[in-house]
């Protein structure tokens, strides 16, 4: 339960403005013509501050009003809270792309940072040259968190935990995918008794103790053998290229690793339902324009 401090309760959250002012100013009038108020409203805005402080905040020496103390620790620390509330409140500007230095903060996996910032980077050559991004490796559980306090502004390949959208997070089925299996190029064939007697590499990168694939292999009764497992899928095709073992990844991802790994793709010899990839933001993000900017570029890229 959140209780909120005794003397916020009481106090007139307006009344911070006037001690930033006067801080700065050094002075009431100046601090009271910057809040457009009265020198007389503004005195009676630092006496009601001063009661619910019970500290003077201000002496006067001469023409200048001198910090207390207590004020000399207060405003510094209330001065950025001030800032970032005003920021928040106000209206967002346009997002320009083109003049932009907008940093995104993105959480993804392997595959979809494969899949999508090849093509992205080269597009943003010509439609957002300033444009960066800092990518992080989250689990679906970890990237609604992190979506929910603000510390991404959107995830890329996640899913709400057991299917359950939250209603602060709007998703968009983005891109949709299946699996294939990956091997060495001296394979000719792969039927299901091949996949099941072979040895597999296997993709688990939260370190779940099955894969999306070993849980629908078990509903079908059937079991394969896991001779490596890897966080990352990057390094797979290369083992699968000099070695017996089998992968299997999406499709996309392994249409990218066809000639520089030296691999031959063949179809899942089960099924296994494609999956959907999404785009979740927050709903109240405090870049929207940017971010929605960015959602229809990506939603374009992936309808060319």
């Amino acid at each position: 339960m959140n209780i909120m401090h005794p003397v916020l309760r009481r106090l007139d959250l307006n009344l911070l403005l006037a001690l930033d002012a006067i801080f700065r100013h050094g002075s009431v009038r100046r601090a009271a013509a910057e809040l457009a108020v009265s020198n007389s409203a503004l005195s009676h805005a630092l006496s009601r501050l001063r009661e619910a402080l019970n500290d003077p905040l201000f002496y006067r020496e001469g023409q200048r009003m001198v910090p207390s103390v207590y004020a000399m620790r207060l405003a510094p620390a209330i001065a950025p809270l001030l800032a970032e509330l005003n920021n928040q409140l106000a209206p967002q500007a346009e997002f320009e792309p083109l003049t932009s230095q907008e940093c995104f903060t993105i959480g993804i996996t392997d595959y979809t940072a494969s899949s999508v910032f090849p093509q992205l980077m080269n597009s943003l050559q010509q439609k957002g040259p300033g444009l960066s991004f800092d990518l992080r490796y989250l689990s679906s559980s970890l990237a609604l968190n992190e979506l929910l306090a603000g510390e991404i502004d959107l995830a890329l390949g996640f899913s709400v935990p057991d299917g359950a959208a939250h209603p602060d997070v709007q998703e968009i089925d983005w891109l949709q995918d299946e699996y294939v299996v990956i091997s060495r190029l001296q394979r000719d064939s792969l039927t299901l008794n091949e996949y099941l007697s072979a040895r597999h590499l296997v993709v688990t990168p939260w370190n779940e103790r099955q894969s999306v694939l070993d849980r629908q292999l078990a509903r079908l009764g059937h079991q394969r053998q896991i001779a490596i497992k890897t966080p990352s899928m990057l390094s797979g095709p290369w083992i699968v290229a000099e070695s017996e073992l089998l992968m299997a990844i999406p499709r996309r991802a392994a249409e990218r690793f066809l000639h520089s790994a030296g691999i031959r793709i063949f179809p899942l010899p089960f099924y296994a339902p494609p999956f959907t990839v999404k785009i979740l933001s927050h709903q109240r993000s405090g870049k929207k324009n940017a971010t929605d900017w960015l959602k229809r570029l990506l939603c374009a890229m992936e309808k060319s």
